[in-house]
């Protein structure tokens, strides 16, 4: 089975802490009316590459990088990726 449809198919049990829907708003830049959580599961919904490292979960647009604890689904963070030229 795919990374990409393991975390996709369990999406509806994401979830997250108020610290770290804090911490995920401040990294996104994202607005105080936003919910953080249907941000974040758009986000790995639309991801091009998810894969798991371990004990986390790893879903990147290729714009923003968001990172799920495996055991728990719980969002840790979220980043905007920083592009090379």
């Amino acid at each position: 089975m795919s990374d990409n449809f393991m975390l996709k198919q369990d999406v509806d049990r994401i979830h997250t802490t108020p610290m770290g829907a804090d911490r995920i708003r401040r990294n996104l830049g994202l607005d105080d009316t936003v919910d953080v959580v249907d941000y974040c599961k758009q986000v790995i919904l639309q991801s091009a590459v998810i894969e798991r490292k371990g004990k986390n979960w790893y879903a990147n647009t290729g714009e923003e990088l968001v990172t799920i604890n495996a055991g728990s689904l719980t969002i840790i963070t979220a980043h905007k990726v920083k592009r090379i030229n």
